[in-house]
């Protein structure tokens, strides 16, 4: 007894349904949440953009040859199905000019790939102009320093730079291997101990972009992250001459009262806060209380999350290294309030 395929309007409605579900599985393809936070199909640098019109080559060539060979392999079981009385096929045991014929093909598409794909490669591994701004990373567990050795500033997990310059990254760890990636503007480049590594990118639209490590690095890994935005010209510079400025000087008595704190804790000997102390093993807190967020983009910058993490940083952030100085109550208030006022 044969096996009969289904009728033509059922299997041409099985063939529609499975269309379907290919097109809404690629939602983002047909203009779904396209262009969210960690998307990188909507690039916004000129790195971005080459690595993208790669990936896209690939997609498109890979997207037509599985249409061809899938089309061929549904009529070929649709034409050669078995039916009642049909007489067994012809075999054919090898076609020489048709396998020469499809090495050759599948040989000049990978070509069509490789010599873009090298053109980028060594476009992006170029040595940047002198004209281009110098950004230095250290990633650490579990957060980033970002040091602007031209412009005397540092901060820590949130990154700033100016539109339409390029931005030459030299990348290092003091720990183990992590990894720098800003999805929005493209690139992703290990950040190794011992070795400088390179990322030059020119971003071209301001906004604020999220960034992540994206080697895993310990336990809070996840918890690595960062903030870049990207200002337009005339607003990077007056961020720059505020990070420039010294952080000013608290007038409500709380954070008067979290300065001399501050001053006369442990927490002296691991950050930096001009004119206060020079610590170099956490991250620097000048002009902490402009930052959006803290705790390596973990947590919105409030007085409530502050107070939180000076009390118990190892539970509101997995093997955070701040160890835990005992403060609470006023004590931890009053030191969040000093660094609320760090504008």
């Amino acid at each position: 007894m044969t096996t009969r395929l289904p009728s033509r309007p059922r299997f041409a409605t099985v063939l529609l349904l499975l269309t379907v579900l290919v097109l809404a599985s690629a939602c983002s393809w047909v203009g779904w949440d396209w262009d969210t936070p960690m998307s990188t199909v909507m690039p916004k640098s000129d790195f971005g953009k080459m690595t993208h019109e790669i990936f896209m080559l690939i997609s498109w060539w890979t997207l037509g040859i599985f249409i061809l060979v899938e089309g061929a392999l549904l009529y070929c079981c649709w034409r050669f199905r078995d039916r009642p009385g049909a007489p067994i096929p012809k075999q054919i045991h090898g076609n020489t000019p048709l396998e020469v014929s499809w090495t050759i093909a599948f040989a000049v598409i990978l070509l069509i790939f490789v010599i873009p794909t090298i053109r980028v490669i060594f476009k992006t591994q170029e040595a940047p102009a002198s004209t281009a701004l110098r950004v230095e990373v250290v990633g650490r567990q579990w957060w980033w320093e970002f040091r602007y050795p031209g412009l005397r500033i540092t901060t820590a997990n949130e990154l700033h730079l100016p539109v339409g310059q390029t931005v030459a990254f030299h990348l290092n760890a003091p720990d183990v291997i992590h990894s720098f990636w800003i999805p929005q503007l493209g690139g992703k480049r290990d950040v190794v101990p011992h070795r400088v590594n390179q990322l030059v990118m020119t971003p071209d639209t301001p906004g604020e972009y999220p960034g992540q490590c994206a080697e895993y690095c310990g336990m809070s890994h996840a918890n690595m992250r960062f903030r870049v935005v990207v200002h337009p010209k005339g607003e990077f510079e007056q961020w720059v001459k505020a990070q420039q400025a010294p952080p000013v000087e608290p007038t409500d008595a709380l954070a008067q009262q979290g300065k001399t704190l501050f001053a006369q804790s442990a927490c002296v000997g691991c950050h930096a806060i001009s004119g206060v102390s020079a610590g170099v093993l956490g991250p620097n807190l000048n002009h902490f209380g402009s930052r959006k967020m803290f705790a390596a983009g973990l947590m919105a910058t409030t007085a409530e999350n502050l107070t939180k993490w000076i009390e118990n940083p190892a539970h509101m952030k997995p093997g955070a290294l701040m160890p835990n100085l005992g403060m609470k109550g006023e004590q931890s208030k009053a030191l969040a309030a000093y660094l609320l006022s760090l504008k």
